[in-house]
């Protein structure tokens, strides 16, 4: 039997250290225990329980062109349904934005999924509340 492995996710983009900055504050990670890139050329912050993935962030010279491929979803707001859902999502969204990210879509509860708000980074990367 395989262990489990440690799993690192990886964003590409123009300025590394205002993106993992975002992050930190929307997750509530920390900056690992080693100084940040004075160049900017990466950055990261990680998970201060160590449960959650670290997070890495790269500067690429090419802009952001298409819909990521994968995204991360912000479970924010598990176990809450109906009205008590929305408002949940709206006020973290409200939080979120006050941080630089955008709303994308609010997708409505359905008969097989509850809502959730499609969101972009500070760097126009997806990501869902959920």
């Amino acid at each position: 039997m395989t262990s489990v492995r440690q799993v690192q996710v990886t964003f590409d983009c123009a300025s590394p250290r205002a993106v993992a900055e975002f992050w930190k504050a929307t997750l509530g990670y920390v900056d690992p225990p080693y100084p940040p890139d004075p160049d900017d050329a990466w950055a990261a912050c990680q998970d201060p329980t160590g449960v959650g993935p670290r997070l890495y962030f790269q500067r690429v010279p090419e802009t952001k062109v298409a819909k990521n491929r994968v995204h991360l979803d912000v479970r924010v707001v598990t176990g809450l349904t109906g009205a008590e859902r929305l408002a949940a999502l709206e006020a973290e969204a409200s939080r979120l934005e006050a941080l630089g990210a955008r709303r994308g879509t609010l997708l409505p509860a359905d008969e097989e999924n509850e809502s959730c708000q499609n969101m972009y980074d500070v760097e126009g990367n997806e990501f869902c509340l959920d």
